[in-house]
Order: structure tokens, then sequence, then C-alpha cells
């Protein structure tokens, strides 16, 4: 059986991991070893933020509009009970965005759930 050479893959798996680690710090950068193994954790980390991104900013989202329907005087809870019962469809990003940038447009909407509740 013959041997066989792994010249151009692993050349072509270095070059691709050392390009990945551009710019980390000392031999992470340099040396495959090091340079793997952190590519490898970053990419999992990467992997795993996108995931938590997405509750980091539901969890924000719900903040801003605590906030400001307490202002109100007005729970977040009640809030949102009384924009099921009036059928009000809009999703929590664009009421935060409503909440903090036209606080006229999102008193409305506390109005009409004072309304329905």
């Amino acid at each position: 059986m013959a041997r066989v050479k792994t010249n151009v893959a692993r050349k072509r798996r270095v070059k691709r991991t050392l390009k990945a680690a551009k710019g980390y710090w000392g031999d992470r950068s340099k040396r495959y070893k090091h340079a793997k193994l952190t590519v490898m954790r970053a990419e999992s980390y990467a992997y795993r933020d996108r995931k938590r991104k997405k509750r980091d900013f539901r969890k924000l989202w719900i903040s801003r509009i605590n906030a400001a329907c307490r202002a109100e005087g007005l729970t977040y809870s009640r809030f949102i009970q009384g924009l099921k019962k009036a059928q009000v469809q809009l999703d929590r990003k664009s009421l935060a965005e409503l909440a903090v940038n036209d606080t006229a447009a999102f008193s409305k909407l506390i109005e009409i759930t004072k309304g329905k509740a």
C-alpha cells in the first residue's frame, strides 16, 4: 500500500487557520498549534453568542418597555395583556423603539391598553 502525502491539503488547512487567527496576540497568530486551538474556541464562542444575542436583545426591549410603562403608571405584564386583548400585534422590538423614540405614540398605546384592562 502506498503512503499518502498530504502536503497540499496540510498547507491549505494551515493557511486557512492562520488567516482566521490574524490579529490574535503573540504566538496565537503565528504558530499553527496555538492558532488552531484559539480559532476553534473563537468559533464556538461565536456560535454560542449568535444564539445568546437574540435573548439579550429581547431582555433589553422588555426592560425599555417596562420602564416606559411604569412612567405611565402601568406594569409591563398589564401592558402586554392589554395589547393582546386590544389585538394590537406589535413585537417587542418595535414597542421598545416607540417607547424610546416616539413617546406620544407609546402613550396612545398605553391609553388603548388601559381601556382594555
